[in-house]
């Protein structure tokens, strides 16, 4: 780690309110049992059976303040004592935050570092600071005389799966939107060994969501929009009644896209997109300065979250008025991109995963002044930005196993690869609580 890192780190450190004491002498088990701000971490190594190991071999530990903890356990509804009584799932999490060997801050760099879970940790070094996962590193070098310890303000989860162990077929289906995701996450799959058969059914989030509630015909449901009432309920009356368990997976700026011909467009309210949608005839009958083009409307289809969450957004859940103009509508939304590349007078909205892909051809346009970009979404400050979700049950994990382990693998992946997609990473603590509900489905609990 270069000078300026470590200054930074110091800065921080130094505005940071953190108060743990260590003791800084002893094992690594002495180091954290003699910190106020982790007696849970303390409890929790004790309780896996990890004292000896921690005091014996030489390890570097990421340690969660209790502060870490209580945030993660509110998170999931769980209390301290169901951790610590649930020993499969304590060694597990315990041990994604143990590396071996010592690392201290000097010799931190960015990349992936084996752990003894047997996944490995995302390391990121920025004039920011230095990021484990999710998690900010708020202390560093805490020596012990087999290890050192850096303290992190987040709890770290993995779930380890071994993919070339994997069989077995899985059927999923829904949204247009979360598709591009969830199929780059199966070609991960495939390439690292996984020998069974997943077919991803891209028919919008109503549809697929009526497939797995409704015909039961589905493992996975993939959804562009949180599950409705209405759809739990048809899930609970299915002759083997199923409970969807929700998995977030990433975030979706919904991106409403022009040609890039189009010379005249670059930034619209909410306001005005109720009546690019809605009434207007004319680009003109928007703002008086632009062309008096009939506007061409390209849109998602009806059973799309995508059409759901815009009207939602824009038209306070009443779909007639985008309905009255006759737009093109369609549950590809390579369509809708053809339709917009097309004319500089057509508009459309989809996910932001085909915009990124088209870029070249296509112009985003700013909501409210706000762009439609990573820092925007992350300060959930551009009003179309949307969670995507997946949808399982713990009944079809039970019978199909290769379900638990395809969501397994895809949240520890997930955030690898979600940028590249065209997405932004969901926030870490619904992250963190999507891998614990599918670690417990996995272990029966």
């Amino acid at each position: 780690m270069n000078k300026r890192i470590l200054a930074v780190i110091a800065v921080l450190l130094l505005a940071l309110p953190f108060t743990a004491v260590f003791a800084q002498e002893g094992t690594l088990v002495d180091v954290i049992a003699g910190s106020a701000d982790h007696t849970v971490l303390a409890a929790a190594v004790e309780a896996a059976g990890l004292t000896e190991t921690l005091a014996t071999g030489e390890f570097t530990v990421f340690a969660p303040t209790d502060a870490a903890f209580t945030a993660a356990l509110e998170a999931l509804g769980l209390a301290a004592e169901d951790l610590l009584a649930s020993t499969d799932l304590l060694t597990s999490v315990l041990t994604y935050h143990v590396v071996a060997g010592t690392v201290t801050s000097d010799m931190v760099a960015s990349g992936q570092v084996p752990t003894v879970n047997g996944a490995s940790l995302t390391v990121s070094v920025s004039d920011a600071g230095v990021m484990v996962d999710q998690a900010n590193v708020v202390a560093v070098d805490l020596m012990a005389s087999n290890g050192v310890v850096h303290v992190v303000d987040s709890v770290l989860l993995t779930l380890n799966v071994d993919a070339a162990a994997v069989s077995g077929d899985i059927a999923a289906a829904g949204s247009s939107t979360v598709f591009p995701l969830a199929e780059r996450l199966l070609a991960d799959f495939v390439a690292e060994g996984y020998a069974g058969s997943m077919i991803i059914d891209s028919i919008g989030s109503g549809g697929g969501l009526e497939r797995f509630c409704v015909e039961a015909a589905s493992d996975i449901a993939n959804s562009s929009r949180a599950i409705r009432d209405s759809e739990v309920e048809a899930c609970a009356a299915l002759a083997t009644p199923r409970t969807p368990i929700e998995v977030r997976v990433g975030t979706d700026a919904l991106a409403v896209v022009v040609s890039a011909e189009n010379d005249f467009a670059t930034d619209v309210t909410l306001a005005e997109l109720a009546l690019i949608f809605g009434s207007a005839a004319n680009w003109s009958d928007v703002r008086a300065e632009w062309p008096a083009e009939p506007i061409q409307r390209f849109i998602p289809g009806t059973d799309s979250g995508t059409f759901d969450y815009f009207v939602e957004a824009v038209f306070e859940d009443d779909s007639a008025p985008i309905l009255a103009m006759d737009p093109t509508t369609s549950e590809d939304d390579n369509v809708l991109v053809q339709g917009v590349q097309g004319s500089p007078f057509a508009v459309a909205f989809f996910g932001y995963a085909y915009y990124a892909e088209n870029a070249d051809t296509l112009k985003a346009l700013s909501v409210e002044g706000i762009e439609p970009n990573a820092a925007n979404v992350d300060a959930a400050t551009y009003p179309l930005a949307r969670p995507l979700f997946m949808y399982t049950d713990a009944g079809i994990v039970a019978e199909k196993p290769q379900v638990g382990q395809f969501l397994a693998y895809a949240l520890s992946n997930v955030n690898n690869v979600v940028v590249e997609v065209g997405y932004f990473p969901a926030p870490a603590a619904d992250l963190f609580a999507a891998k614990v509900a599918i670690l417990k489905l996995m272990l029966g609990m």
